[in-house]
């Protein structure tokens, strides 16, 4: 392959080449100008055309160019979940790294790591402005105005743990693999990986934000990187084909791919509602998509505690007839 006829460059994700070093200077500024990604005679691996001095520098490649670079915006980290009921996830960063978590959810961290607390979102580049906003969303769905960073800073490999709030599971969540965006309960984030957004998502239909058991705001996690949910009891993934169709306890839904359309409905008959002791409303979920189901609510875990705090010690608190019975001997 001669030196003028030996370039490629990078264009949506996807290699376009050979070339000569003319024709690739007239498409660098229909692809993304300084910035495009190049790969040539002289050159070792894909760099940006800005940082090429001399396209043509008189080496030559006789083998196809290397793989372009993925793009991949979110800090590629490891992890390890540890125990069964009472888990919590150590996150193991190379230098520079960089994991994002709800404020008071560390557990501990080796002397190679530190703590910043944050204003807004910290895997954005944005102004005061922006992250006021991005706050104030936080701040809608009951989470701290605050996240909190833990970054490697050393040059060796550093650790930094997360506990979960409550017994159950957590779930690591591979967005890049599912889409690029997960729509969750909004309590279920623990921490993620640099680059890994955490925002909001309203719920459209005015029943399912009445009476979904997730209220009107779910969080939107977006990005390529990983992130862990954390949810009460036994966790289930299930895969809902086009069509199909599964109902659930309003509470038991912890998160959902945005194909999966999430509605509610009347669970039929007054006696059923009055005296089954499930509520007026089940959960209604349709795919294509994948859904991740706790057996645990936290509310419900707190509700019985509550509940076997009274006279009776809770007993018949799902249904109307226990609650007039501990109505009535309150009374007496």
């Amino acid at each position: 392959m001669s030196d003028d006829g030996g370039w490629y460059y990078v264009k949506n994700g996807q290699t376009v080449g050979p070339m000569p070093r003319e024709e690739l200077v007239k498409a660098i500024p229909a692809a993304d100008g300084p910035a495009t990604m190049v790969w040539g005679p002289g050159v070792s691996e894909w760099t940006e055309a800005r940082h090429v001095v001399s396209l043509g520098s008189g080496a030559t490649h006789a083998a196809a160019p290397p793989r372009p670079p993925s793009g991949r915006r979110a800090d590629e980290i490891d992890y390890e979940i540890f125990g069964d009921d009472m888990q919590f996830v150590e996150v193991t960063l190379d230098p520079g790294e960089v994991v994002v978590a709800e404020a008071g959810g560390m557990m501990y961290m080796s002397e190679g790591i530190e703590m910043q607390t944050v204003f807004g979102d910290p895997s954005k580049e944005q102004g005061f402005l922006g992250k006021l906003v991005d706050a104030g969303k936080r701040m809608v769905t009951g989470e701290s105005l605050f996240l909190t960073t833990f970054g490697a800073v050393s040059n060796k490999r550093e650790q930094v743990a997360f506990a979960a709030p409550y017994p159950g599971k957590i779930i690591p969540m591979h967005l890049d693999e599912l889409g690029g965006e997960l729509i969750c309960q909004k309590d279920a984030f623990l921490c993620a990986a640099r680059g890994v957004q955490i925002g909001i998502a309203f719920q459209k239909k005015i029943l399912a934000g009445l009476f979904g058991g997730e209220g009107f705001i779910l969080q939107r996690l977006t990005g390529d990187g990983l992130a862990f949910v954390h949810a009460g009891g036994t966790i289930q993934r299930r895969e809902l084909a086009s069509g199909e169709t599964l109902r659930l306890d309003t509470g038991c839904l912890v998160a959902l791919q945005p194909s999966v359309d999430y509605d509610i409905q009347m669970t039929g008959g007054i006696k059923n509602s009055i005296f089954g002791g499930e509520g007026l409303f089940l959960a209604t979920l349709r795919g294509p998509g994948t859904i991740w189901i706790q057996s645990l609510p936290f509310t419900r875990l707190a509700g019985r505690i509550l509940a076997n705090l009274g006279p009776r010690g809770g007993k018949d608190e799902g249904s109307l007839i226990g609650k007039l019975s501990n109505l009535f001997e309150n009374r007496s």
